[in-house]
């Protein structure tokens, strides 16, 4: 009997042990996931391919770690509960590094840092939101946050501001601004731009990225980014490529393409390309 224990441990440990193997063995091919709806970070063009800053690093990474790449469109609202699903392998989507997030899957090392502002209609009494120019670090002091804050809640009082689903600018007007403002949540950020052009609310809460891009088009040249800008606190670490937590092997080939991708220029030369600004 003594002898059959040991072999059935045995046989459990040699199972964990080829399991864990498994789980960290250096992979071959890799499906990444974007939403396909966030300009100029990752969206659809005319062609019905996928373009923008992260499918560029995608691929510049996928080269670097010389492994096959497929790179798939999902739902934003969809991609967390996908990856755990293994319906693909990497999530690349503007997704913000939070603490929240990191008790279901682990990230790579930031490619991208953060920062969020409003945008308003340029003619709209919000057109002046105190604070424009400067920056709110919201991991600052509590008291002052709130002091430099307090100016803003006053001007956005009663008003109607939209944000993406599911994203930091949601817990940005959440944690800040529920007890003053209307929020109104949006799958993506197309959306809660045209509800903005069409009335519907009074202001967007978005990166700075996205609203620049969508600044660029002529149907939203009467429209303006007013305010400060916002970093830090419920605007995460950064923004990162998110994976399994139990797929440390390809993290750890992930931060080591990223840190080649960031030493050599090459995420900045991206940047400049597509947001026509740097990231160092």
């Amino acid at each position: 009997m003594r002898k059959i224990e040991l072999a059935l441990a045995s046989m459990v440990l040699g199972a964990i042990a080829t399991g864990s193997a498994h789980a960290q063995s250096k992979p071959t091919e890799i499906t990444i996931a974007t939403e396909g709806a966030y300009e100029p970070w990752n969206f659809t063009g005319p062609d019905g391919k996928l373009a923008g800053f992260e499918i560029d690093l995608a691929n510049d990474l996928c080269g670097r770690m010389k492994i096959k790449c497929n790179i798939v469109a999902q739902d934003w609202d969809g991609l967390i509960p996908s990856l755990i699903a293994k319906k693909f392998d990497v999530i690349m989507a503007s997704m913000i590094v939070t603490e929240k997030r990191l008790g279901v899957i682990s990230f790579s090392e930031p490619y991208a840092p953060t920062a969020a502002a409003f945008m308003v209609e340029k003619s709209g009494p919000l057109a002046n939101l105190p604070g424009t120019g400067a920056t709110i670090d919201l991991a600052g002091d509590k008291a002052k946050v709130e002091q430099e804050l307090q100016p803003l809640r006053d001007a956005l009082n009663g008003k109607a501001v939209g944000a993406q689903v599911s994203t930091a600018n949601v817990a940005f007007l959440d944690t800040y601004f529920k007890d003053v403002v209307d929020p109104r949540e949006y799958k993506t950020v197309e959306q809660h731009d045209l509800d903005l052009q069409a009335g519907r609310i009074d202001a967007v809460i978005a990166q700075k990225t996205s609203l620049t891009a969508t600044l660029s088009k002529e149907d939203f040249k009467d429209y303006t980014i007013a305010g400060p800008t916002f970093t830090g606190g419920v605007f995460g670490q950064g923004i990162a490529a998110g994976v399994r937590k139990d797929d440390t092997e390809l993290k750890a080939m992930l931060d080591e393409a990223i840190r080649a991708a960031k030493s050599d220029g090459t995420i900045n030369k991206l940047a400049q390309k597509w947001m026509k600004i740097g990231l160092e």
